[in-house]
């Protein structure tokens, strides 16, 4: 065969993508459980990041595993699920949220979010203070922006009303606009201030303007995005959302709001 044919070339290049091919499948393959153990990392980094827990002196998962326990819940009822019904190990929330066996349909009126479906079973995570006992309480939180769909986490305070803290770790949404839901100066305003008014009503929101400090009102207000209001409705909608009764909603008023002092 002349390597100046044209049957020559089409063989030379057929070969060369088959290789490439096994290549970058055997990549892929053999970098799975590499991409797969650093998303666990990430994800752990955000739920330490927004408890606040942050040590130089140790490293992430030895922090989590001394702090902090993932457990599932029934977001339906509020109860805590047996390792026998869900196993938190294999556990991908993302998924089930896609899948019409693992999730159920929220009604267009209900849906503030705009997240279509939601997984039937939740992680929590329970973060116990030095000692022992539950001091806060970390819920993936998710809902629609103005060009993605952002994923988080938000902490409440053990009375289940106080806010500790709201992060996202992933999003689609403009850098300078919407990507402000990154900016720590931003982030650092959900600290401390109240979800719940006195009734047991949501009462968290991220306004289209400033936070007037005088204002009674404050304390349940966050400062809008500039140049971002819908993202920055996004988010409001998306946190009102999974504190309501379709979100975590049952399980607060089942282990947290129970007996708690408004």
């Amino acid at each position: 065969m002349s390597r100046d044919s044209i049957l020559h070339t089409f063989v030379v290049a057929g070969a060369l993508c088959v290789v490439c091919s096994v290549l970058v499948s055997a990549a892929a393959v053999g970098l799975r459980p590499k991409q797969e153990a650093n998303k666990i990392l990430d994800k752990r980094k955000n739920i330490i990041a927004v408890a606040e827990l942050d040590d130089p002196n140790k490293s992430i998962d030895d922090i989590f595993a001394e702090r902090i326990e993932s457990k599932i819940i029934d977001l339906e009822t509020g109860e805590y699920v047996d390792e026998s019904v869900v196993d938190p190990m294999e556990y991908d929330q993302v998924e089930a949220s896609k899948d019409p066996a693992r999730s159920v349909d929220i009604p267009s009126r209900e849906d503030i979010a705009g997240i279509g479906r939601r997984e039937k079973y939740s992680f929590v995570y329970v973060v116990s203070g030095e000692d022992g006992s539950p001091e806060q309480y970390v819920l993936p939180v998710n809902g629609k922006g103005l060009w993605s769909t952002l994923y988080g986490f938000l902490s409440l305070d053990s009375d289940g009303k106080t806010i500790r803290g709201l992060t996202f770790y992933q999003h689609g949404e403009t850098p300078g606009l919407g990507g402000e839901v990154d900016n720590p100066n931003w982030k650092a305003q959900w600290p401390g201030k109240k979800a719940f008014g006195p009734e047991g009503e949501i009462q968290i929101e991220v306004l289209k303007g400033k936070v007037v400090e005088a204002d009674p009102k404050s304390q349940y207000q966050i400062d809008g995005l500039s140049g971002a209001t819908i993202t920055a409705k996004g988010v409001s909608q998306l946190v009102r959302f999974w504190l309501g009764d379709n979100g975590f909603g049952p399980f607060l008023d089942k282990h947290l709001h129970e007996g708690s002092e408004s």
